[in-house]
């Protein structure tokens, strides 16, 4: 059984999208690591390289998740471009393969930059966006569930159920999916980012009551604005006028920190987070309010 302290022990996550330590991905991967957690990681530096906030030492990504697990667990990380769906069940297979199983899938993963408003919106544009942040998701869900799933060679036909081994005495797994602001309000300038998140917010409902009959259990996190380099002056990609007045007349006088949504997945990761089941959560200190 796992400690009170430790409540993750035995278990093993997968948190993709982890090549930044100043991102929510680096600081999910921690806290899981800290809760006791064997953690395997997905980076595609490439991505990175190409936005105005750069890439990150991957070496020094490594060392800082391995810093954080605790005794017996074990850590690995593997690169992959996620656009290309032929690189997905090798990741699954890989982290499942760690210690013998997958418990926790965090679909951190995000492509952004090279977005624009509804005039710049071109077939190329709204597909690349949609294959990395809502095609990979729902395809590394989807691995994730099989492997949980009784086999069926028949195909499910709409309002077909399937059929796990519950009731269950707790979760067999946890899945995270990351939306974004467009629940709340506009997105200015980011329509094809936006839309790729709205689809897994749609769709969280619907992906949720369907692998609950397998005990695994899905929620869709937002993390509001977080500073994962974005809003920093000197590796902006977009204007920052006004928002230090604006900082200062919120009520915590901050946006965000990797930290926040972190600390939201492992608590969810647990057993005590259970019985929260097919949302959509807010995590933003009350800036949507």
């Amino acid at each position: 059984m796992p400690s009170s302290s430790l409540p993750l022990s035995g278990k093993t996550a997968l948190v993709t999208g982890v090549s930044r330590r100043r991102g929510i991905g680096f600081a999910v991967a921690t806290k899981l690591a800290d809760l006791g957690a064997s953690v395997v990681v997905h980076h595609h530096r490439p991505h990175d390289l190409d936005l105005p906030w750069g890439g990150d030492d991957l070496d020094a990504v490594r060392d800082g998740i391995r810093a954080h697990l605790t005794d017996g667990a074990r850590f690995d990380d593997v690169p992959g471009d996620l656009s290309d769906p032929a690189t997905i069940p090798a990741l699954i297979d890989t982290a499942a393969a760690l210690t013998g199983g997958l418990d926790v899938l965090v679909c951190n993963h995000a492509k952004s930059g090279d977005d624009g408003s509804i005039l710049d919106m071109t077939p190329e544009r709204l597909g690349a966006f949609w294959e990395v942040n809502t095609r990979a998701t729902l395809l590394l869900t989807a691995e994730f569930a099989r492997r949980r799933a009784p086999r069926s060679d028949e195909p499910r036909r709409p309002g077909d159920r399937i059929v796990g081994a519950g009731p269950y005495d707790e979760p067999t797994g946890h899945v995270f999916w990351m939306t974004s602001g467009q629940i709340h309000g506009a997105m200015l300038g980011e329509v094809a980012y936006a839309a790729s998140k709205a689809a897994l917010a749609g769709v969280t409902a619907t992906v949720a009551k369907e692998l609950l009959e397998l005990g695994v259990v899905l929620n869709t996190i937002n993390p509001g604005p977080v500073n994962t380099g974005y809003m920093d002056p000197e590796t902006t990609d977009r204007s920052l006028e006004g928002l230090d007045a604006y900082l200062a007349s919120t009520p915590f006088g901050r946006v965000g920190r990797p930290q926040d949504p972190a600390e939201l997945i492992g608590w969810l990761s647990t057993t005590a987070g259970g019985w929260v089941v097919g949302q959509v959560l807010t995590s933003d200190g009350g800036f949507s309010l």
